[in-house]
């Protein structure tokens, strides 16, 4: 018997889980409180996708309408084709079958139906990303079109990564989904419902909290609620995550109370353990943090508990116990080694810091709390963390899924992982701060970074600073080289449709973008249409950004706002061809492609110079060094071998020192003195040292001993150690 069980609720990711429950169980370790998790997600993918579940599925379908699509059509005919080869297809995509890689390849094992019609040219994709990629690529269209299968003829809300979503965007009336939750189940409800009541009967919890990260999330939330309620009348339900802590701040309708006993707000770990002694210990007096509930027949918010929140210190590691991770399913959907990090893998989640140490986006949730209180977590208790997590679950690849993840942080962090001697991979998001210099990039990179992802939002400088980003393309671009060049692929969020963008601006933006992956500083990027939401300061003073908010009485949900940009301006209509221009550029083509190309109306000529990027990285940046920067040297000991050298009667002895390096090996000659010094200093520089030098004490302790640092800092010899290792950060 477990106290509480937390639940995912259909559907997030395939190939890891959504951390919010194991960071919550982590938390509820240190308390001492038995509690299980579960993705019902996972579950319920693997159920519907097996032999026995597309036997049932196909069974399912009343093969006398005539009115299916050739789609259909074709994967009807070729059904015992999907049912034979559905099960080993799901295990080499959970890494059990990598020799299947070779069978799905030969081009003759997989049934094809439409998603096989787009296929990449894979020579280009894939002659750089190998054959077990290709196969996966193949695999996941070939669960795509059973995707479109089930979409067409079994269950229209099905999704791999949501269900049901339109119910819970914008839905500022419980009304819809309320009716939705009266009908029958649907077959994916069915299963759903089956493997819940399995866990109960197993775990026997007196309380069941279910994490609504997303829209997508929420019908099947308020469904397995319901069933509880049906089946278990004295188990107490309760929801928080992502989407009640954005969009149910306003909760007015009492019927949403049947389905729940309590809505919790923002960080959970406090508001959980009191559901915990109210509902399990049943203690008094009953007292709540940030909570909705019902009392006496009315929607209460109670927020009666004085003790401040957890700091991140003390929430424990994430728990992954429980979830099934050798079941999640790697799969790559476009060709794009960047773009494959969120579906190929299996990725612990950690956070660097709550919240956003910037805060200052317009278009951002900025007032509420996962954004504005900032709170960053030391180094050494993130790879502490770290470390546990690789004994926990075996994988040494993680994702830290920061608003922005801090320089400062991401540089200590990177330290402390190449002290320990830690051979991991990660990546995270950033803002593109001048503060990624290259000899810090180069420090990330060797940390076993990997990856980044940053918004620039609108290629604009001018919508840039109304948007509060603090940042120019200018800087971007030199930031994305900057990662590139040290081997770490860069994504780039992008914004269309912001409050007074012209179309001039939104192809300009376009013709920015178009050179960003042309000169190869950019590896991937998702454009998105401007959202207004209430908790962001253009959706909290609207007039100053020239927008007219369309409002609806609140009961139920509120944070996406319709709204009309004084403009005039239909954005809408740009989405196809951005996206499609976007989709080419990730893969390498079409950049000689004129903009208007891409659009099936009337767009003007762009107003960018077409070498406004490659200026801005051509531009020679101050060679200069703060005298508290820190010098790191990331190299090893060198081999020394002492030689004289004679010039016009006069000989000294020289010291020549070899580097050996994974990759290279180079050699470094001084007098003999300065080399000696040189090698001394080195091995207190080195990276693996828990005490850091900066450059005011390098330089006075050499000219403690030599003339003119500074001549010998710009030397031939030091510029060779600063491109092999020697770090300024």
């Amino acid at each position: 018997m477990k106290d509480i069980l937390l639940i995912t609720p259909p559907f997030t990711q395939l190939n890891t889980p959504y951390p919010a429950t194991a960071y919550l169980k982590g938390f509820l370790n240190t308390k001492g409180i038995d509690s299980y998790q579960m993705d019902l997600g996972i579950e319920v993918i693997l159920k519907l996708f097996s032999k026995e579940g597309l036997l049932n599925i196909f069974e399912s379908v009343d093969l006398a309408e005539n009115d299916f699509s050739e789609n259909v059509l074709r994967i009807i005919a070729l059904q015992n084709e999907y049912i034979k080869t559905i099960d080993t297809v799901i295990a080499f995509l959970q890494g059990k079958q990598p020799t299947l890689a070779r069978q799905i390849c030969s081009g003759n094992f997989l049934p094809e139906a439409f998603r096989f019609s787009q296929l990449d040219d894979m020579e280009w994709a894939f002659g750089n990303m190998g054959m077990q990629d290709k196969a996966k690529h193949l695999a996941t269209l070939y669960l795509e079109d059973l995707s479109d299968f089930i979409v067409e003829c079994v269950d229209e809300n099905f999704g791999f990564s949501r269900y049901a979503e339109r119910l819970g965007r914008s839905a500022n009336s419980f009304d819809e989904l309320y009716s939705e939750l009266q009908l029958s189940l649907t077959y994916i409800d069915k299963i759903t419902l089956q493997i819940l009541k399995e866990r109960i009967e197993e775990a026997n919890p007196k309380l069941v909290l279910f994490s609504v990260p997303f829209p997508g999330n929420l019908y099947s939330a308020f469904r397995c609620a319901q069933y509880i309620k049906l089946h278990y009348p004295s188990v107490k339900t309760g929801m928080g995550g992502g989407f009640p802590n954005t969009e149910l701040r306003d909760l007015k309708d009492k019927r949403v109370f049947e389905f729940f006993d309590f809505i919790t707000l923002d960080d959970g770990e406090l508001p959980v353990e009191l559901l915990h002694k109210n509902v399990v210990l049943n203690e008094a007096p009953q007292l709540y943090k940030r909570t909705f509930l019902l009392e006496n027949g009315e929607v209460v918010y109670k927020n009666d508990m004085i003790q401040a929140d957890y700091k991140q210190s003390e929430v424990g590691t994430p728990d992954y116990s429980d979830l099934l991770l050798d079941q999640y399913i790697s799969v790559i959907e476009i060709a794009n080694p960047m773009h494959s990090l969120w579906s190929d893998g299996r990725w612990n989640k950690l956070t660097m810091a709550h919240g956003c140490y910037w805060g200052k986006c317009t278009f951002c949730d900025i007032s509420l709390d996962y954004i504005k209180l900032y709170e960053p977590i030391a180094a050494k208790m993130l790879v502490d963390r770290m470390e546990e997590l690789i004994a926990q679950t075996g994988e040494t690849g993680f994702h830290f899924v920061d608003e922005a993840a801090p320089p400062a942080l991401m540089r200590e962090l990177a330290l402390e992982i190449l002290r320990r001697k830690l051979a991991v991979t990660w990546w995270t998001n950033i803002r593109f701060e001048k503060s990624f210099t290259q000899d810090l990039c180069l420090l990330l990179k060797l940390s076993g970074c990997i990856a980044v992802s940053g918004g620039l939002e609108v290629a604009s400088d001018r919508l840039l600073a109304l948007i509060k980003k603090g940042v120019t393309v200018e800087q971007v671009a030199q930031v994305t080289r900057n990662f590139t060049a040290s081997g770490i692929m860069v994504h780039a969020y992008l914004m269309y449709g912001y409050p007074t963008q012209t179309v001039q601006e939104t192809v300009d933006s376009l013709e920015m973008v178009r050179q960003l992956f042309e000169v190869g500083v950019l590896q991937s990027g998702f454009w998105h249409q401007f959202a207004m939401t209430v908790h962001s300061p253009v959706g909290m003073n609207p007039e100053e950004f020239g927008v007219v908010p369309q409002l609806n009485e609140i009961t139920f949900a509120n944070n996406d706002v319709a709204f009309k940009d004084k403009t005039g301006i239909n954005h809408d209509k740009f989405s196809f061809g951005l996206k499609k221009s976007l989709f080419n550029y990730m893969h390498g083509i079409c950049f000689d492609y004129e903009l208007q190309d891409w659009f099936d109306f009337k767009i003007p000529r762009t107003k960018i110079a077409p070498d406004f990027i490659q200026n801005a990285l051509e531009k020679v940046a101050i060679l200069t060094t703060k005298n508290n920067a820190k010098i790191v040297w990331t190299g090893g000991n060198p081999i020394t071998a002492k030689f004289t050298k004679s010039k016009k009667g006069s000989s000294w002895v020289m010291l020549k020192m070899t580097f050996h390096q994974p990759t290279h090996t180079f050699d470094i000659m001084l007098e003999e003195e300065k080399g000696l010094w040189l090698v001394e200093k080195l091995n207190s520089l080195a990276v693996t040292n828990e005490k850091t030098t900066t450059f005011q004490q390098l330089k006075a302790d050499f000219e403690s001993h030599f003339d003119d640092f500074e001549l010998f800092w710009y030397s031939k010899q030091l510029l060779t150690l600063k491109e092999y290792g020697l770090l300024v950060l």
